[in-house]
C-alpha cells in the first residue's frame, strides 16, 4: 500500500478556499465567506476517506474565541494541535436540546426548549441499524433500564448530574419503546473505545462545562479522549469529533463553537474556514458509511476538507 500523502497547512487552506468559492456560486457567486450556508453546498463524499470508528463528543456553551488558543484549556490546545479545527462552525439553535436532536436526526424537530420531548422521526440510530452497523450514546449519570427522565445523579459514574435534554436517543419513539434499542444507552462507566462503530459521548452538567468552567471540562477530556487516540480502533482509521452545541449565550452575536477532528487521516494543525454546522457532522458521518441523508443534513456540505492530504 503507498504512503499517504498529506498536504501542507497551506495547501489545505488553498482546498478550503476553494471549495468555500464553489459553494458560494451555487448560492449567486457572491464569494463573501460571511455568508457562506451549509445547508445549500453539496455534499463532497467522494473526498472521505474508509472511516472504521467515529466518536463525537459534545460539549456546552462556549464561544469559539474561549476555547481557541485558550489559556486555561492546555489539553484541548493540544488537540486542535494534533488535529483539525473548523473556524467557523456553528450551532442550528437555542437552547441547547434542538443542537442535540440536530446532530442526531438531522432536524430540531421543532423543538425550541429543554423540556422533555417524544418525537417520530428517523434518526441516525435508525441508519446505522440497518446499515448493520452498531452505535452507543454514552451519557454520564444516566441511569440504567430506558431512563426516560429529565435529570438523575450519581450511580456508576459517581458524583455529577445527567440531563436528558443533552441525550438525544430517548426522545425517539423508536429507541425508547424498544428495550432492545435503547440498549445501546449507556453510562460512562460502560464506555470501551472500540465497542460500536458510532459511540455519541454525552458529559455530565459539570463535565460538559454548563455548571462548571473550561479547565474543570478540560481536565475531564484529558482522563477520557487518551483512552480513545490510543486505542486499535483510532489507529485504523478512526475519527474523534469535539465540539460544542452551541456559543456562550453572551457572545455578542457569533454563534461559532470550536469544533475539533483528531483522525490519523486529519493533517495535524490544520485549520478550515469553510462554514458548517452541527447538520454537517452529521452528513460527514452519513456520507462517510453509505447512509441516507435525513432532513436539513440532505443540504449540508461535509467536512470532507479536513481529509484532503489522506
Amino acid at each position: 500500500m503507498p504512503p499517504r500523502r498529506h498536504r501542507s497547512r497551506h495547501d489545505l487552506a488553498l482546498v478550503a478556499a476553494v471549495a468555500l468559492l464553489a459553494s458560494a456560486c451555487v448560492r449567486g457567486g457572491d464569494g463573501s465567506p460571511s455568508l457562506a450556508s451549509p445547508s445549500s453546498a453539496p455534499s463532497t463524499a467522494a473526498a472521505l476517506p474508509a472511516i472504521g470508528h467515529i466518536w463525537v463528543i459534545v460539549l456546552e456553551n462556549e464561544s469559539y474565541d474561549a476555547i481557541e488558543d485558550s489559556q486555561v484549556a492546555p489539553f484541548l490546545s493540544g488537540l486542535i494541535a494534533q488535529g483539525g479545527l473548523a473556524t467557523a462552525y456553528s450551532g442550528v439553535g437555542r437552547p441547547s436540546q434542538p443542537n442535540y436532536l440536530a446532530l442526531f436526526s438531522g432536524s430540531t424537530q421543532g423543538v425550541t426548549d429543554d423540556a422533555s420531548h417524544d418525537i417520530d422521526a428517523p434518526n441516525l440510530g435508525d441508519q446505522l441499524e440497518a446499515a448493520g452497523r452498531t452505535w452507543g450514546e454514552y451519557a454520564e449519570n444516566v441511569p440504567p433500564d430506558c431512563f426516560a427522565g429529565e435529570t438523575a445523579s450519581g450511580g456508576r459514574d459517581g458524583v455529577g448530574e445527567y440531563a436528558r435534554k443533552h441525550a438525544p436517543a430517548i426522545s425517539f419513539d423508536s429507541i425508547r419503546s424498544d428495550p432492545a434499542r435503547c440498549a445501546n444507552i449507556h453510562d460512562l462507566a460502560g464506555f470501551e473505545p472500540g465497542a460500536v462503530d458510532y459511540a455519541l459521548i454525552v458529559p455530565n452538567l459539570c463535565h460538559d462545562m454548563h455548571d462548571c468552567s473550561i479547565p474543570d471540562g478540560d481536565a475531564w477530556l484529558s482522563g477520557l479522549v487518551p483512552r480513545i487516540t490510543s486505542s486499535a480502533a483510532f489507529r485504523d482509521g478512526g475519527l474523534l469529533v469535539v465540539t460544542f452545541d452551541e456559543s456562550d449565550p453572551h457572545a455578542q452575536g457569533d454563534a461559532r463553537v470550536a469544533t475539533i477532528l483528531v483522525s490519523p487521516d486529519v493533517v495535524a494543525g490544520s485549520r478550515s474556514t469553510i462554514a458548517h454546522d452541527h447538520y454537517s457532522l452529521l452528513r460527514t458521518i452519513q456520507d462517510a458509511w453509505g447512509l441516507d441523508c435525513l432532513a436539513e443534513s440532505c443540504r449540508a456540505n461535509t467536512l470532507a476538507e479536513f481529509f484532503a492530504g489522506s
